[in-house]
């Protein structure tokens, strides 16, 4: 289960393609651009939710 502060490679097994794909999406999503380098700030929900916020001006 997918918690906001579960790891995604370290419990879930995620791996950098999946990583791309989940950034691509969040930005046809929510209508955002997202550097790459936020990547590394991507490490669970909680990150996400940072960089959508920080991306989209919230």
């Amino acid at each position: 289960e997918v918690t906001e502060t579960s790891l995604f490679k370290e419990e879930h097994d995620a791996d950098s393609l999946r990583a791309i794909e989940i950034l691509a999406a969040l930005e046809k999503t929510f209508n955002v651009v997202i550097d790459q380098s936020e990547l590394s700030r991507m490490v669970n929900l909680r990150g996400v939710y940072e960089v959508v916020s920080d991306a989209a001006g919230w």
